[in-house]
């Protein structure tokens, strides 16, 4: 049996494990606290919430991200995933991503993998993370590595590429009603928090009549839980630089302008600059001036589709192929 331990933060972690866990050959147990989805068919833990207004001391002396003192919240949140650990015996247990659980999961003596994310991880709690972890799971190629990680980081990192629940799935066909000339931009802006308003949308649309614009996900537009129809629709997909975000247009193969959202760790401009560098999507480190829209998407759907390099597809199946082999070797 595997634990796989998914942060409540937006939906990228969940749908990732999820993908993952479909191609793994051993039985895979959620821990979360989110909702759990009605198509997850394994065993599920959910856990306390420990979120907290005024935390006491939560980095431990900066030592770790999430430790708040005295909070009920938080000490239900480990005692459930260390009882967990205690009656199931898991042969690993993958942290997406907490540095408390990973730790928590080794001291109970279970090997762990750590879900790697790109941005500044040289902090105190990230590198006991994956300096303790047995393997780092890295969802971006192996081709643009992340700069100024140590050497033993390197050596223990699988890099699958992208993985998106939509690795594999055929394009919708296209509407015969839709004119061929008509320019969509589908902003993408996901459930993990937003640094776009909607004057801002409403402005750039006016600066750029001639394209229709769509906005899915974020505060104020409407949720699209399956937006594969959307995204292969459109002639260029704003978005953020979240790592699911990223797959889901990689998989979708669509031209991409890219808006880094301010994260801890300076995580999604770390992204935005390595998709930049290798010419795969057109990148801004903040919001355009009105004028500068219509160059701007005219230049993302001018650009050659090379998403590939980013996302083969069969970035689930590395994963769990690793997953599967670490259990059993345990």
């Amino acid at each position: 049996m595997i634990g796989y331990y998914v942060h409540h933060q937006g939906r990228g972690h969940l749908h990732r494990a999820m993908c993952i866990a479909a191609h793994v050959e051993e039985e895979v147990t959620i821990l979360s606290s989110l909702p759990r989805p009605a198509d997850w068919p394994g065993p599920w833990v959910p856990l306390p919430e420990d979120t907290a207004d005024a935390p006491g001391d939560p980095t431990a002396h900066g030592r770790l991200h999430w430790v708040p003192t005295h909070h009920p919240g938080h000490r239900e949140r480990m005692g459930a995933v260390a009882e967990w650990i205690r009656w199931k015996s898991p042969a690993l247990f993958v942290s997406d991503v907490s540095v408390e659980a990973a730790t928590l999961a080794r001291l109970m003596g279970i090997p762990v993998v750590v879900a790697a994310m790109r941005g500044d991880r040289q902090d105190e709690g990230h590198r006991l993370a994956y300096d303790l972890a047995d393997a780092l799971l890295a969802p971006w190629p192996s081709s643009l590595p992340e700069p100024g990680w140590p050497g033993h980081w390197y050596a223990k990192t699988v890099h699958t590429g992208g993985i998106s629940r939509y690795d594999g799935r055929p394009r919708p066909t296209p509407d015969s009603g839709t004119s061929p000339s008509r320019r969509e931009v589908v902003v993408m802006l996901g459930a993990g928090g937003a640094g776009v308003t909607a004057p801002q949308i409403q402005e750039a649309a006016w600066a750029a009549p001639d394209w229709a614009w769509t906005v899915i996900g974020g505060h104020r537009a409407p949720w699209v839980e399956d937006p594969w129809p959307v995204l292969c629709g459109a002639t260029v997909v704003l978005t953020h630089a979240g790592q699911n975000a990223i797959a889901e247009c990689a998989a979708a193969r669509v031209p991409t302008l890219v808006i880094p959202q301010e994260r801890p760790h300076r995580e999604q401009h770390a992204t935005a600059r390595a998709l930049g560098a290798a010419g795969l999507t057109t990148v801004r480190d903040a919001w355009p001036d009105p004028q500068d829209w219509p160059t701007l998407l005219a230049e993302a759907a001018a650009r050659p589709d090379r998403w590939t390099q980013w996302s083969p597809g069969d970035g689930a199946h590395k994963a769990a192929r690793l997953l599967t082999d670490l259990a059993r070797r345990t």
